[in-house]
């Protein structure tokens, strides 16, 4: 993904929607998902577990900018790809999404499909956020600062008025601080850290990368 941020389904959790229209019921499966293996057993999981049902659509988007989606049998672009519309409109990445249908016996035509699947996959994502089963994750720059006793209180106020967190602090012969900053925030706080310790680079960054901030 190419932006700054983006939301997903929190790890571990799954959000469930439903939609009936003439006794054909739609179930969609909102589930967090890291690559493309993780929504190929989560798809296999929900068709195991709805093996009866006539179809089981899928569609999932990667953060990376992957995404794909079936229409298991139902005619094309009825469901997998307003299922994949969903999660797009959404705003959501790293996320699979099964929709189940189990067959009324009543044919719903095209349009009924796109609306059906379409409000199954709305009331999943919903469920999601009224659940706060939702988190967004922020393009972040981890920084460690090895530093003296001395400089404890002096390093975290700066990495707090630069907008950084403390995620860890380990305290022995000196102090280590795993810091952690919105991308492209972490430079002033390392130039200032260095200034403080009169020229020494006690503030390491490393590669970014996605969590919650």
């Amino acid at each position: 993904m190419t932006g700054e941020s983006y939301r997903t389904p929190r790890v571990g959790v799954e959000a469930v929607g439903e939609f009936e229209d003439r006794r054909s019921r739609f179930i969609a499966q909102l589930a967090h998902v890291e690559s493309e293996k993780d929504a190929e057993a989560f798809i296999e999981q929900v068709r195991s577990r709805h093996h009866d049902a006539r179809h089981n659509v899928p569609a999932w988007i990667l953060a990376d900018g992957r995404e794909r989606c079936s229409d298991d049998g139902e005619p094309s672009r009825t469901s997998g790809m307003p299922t994949l519309e969903v999660l797009r409109g959404a705003g959501l990445a790293n996320v699979c999404c099964v929709v189940t249908r189990y067959f009324g016996g009543t044919l719903l035509g095209p349009g009924g499909l796109v609306r059906a699947y379409t409000a199954a996959t709305q009331a999943a994502v919903e469920a999601a956020e009224t659940d706060d089963k939702i988190v967004e994750m922020t393009l972040v720059t981890p920084v460690t600062v090895q530093l003296p006793y001395a400089l404890y209180d002096r390093v975290t106020r700066l990495a707090t008025d630069a907008g950084g967190k403390v995620a860890d602090s380990l305290f022995a012969e000196d102090v280590q601080l795993s810091l952690v900053f919105r991308a492209g925030e972490e430079a002033p706080f390392v130039a200032a850290a260095r200034e403080l310790a009169n020229g020494d680079d006690i503030a390491r960054a490393h590669e970014p990368r996605f969590a919650e901030f």
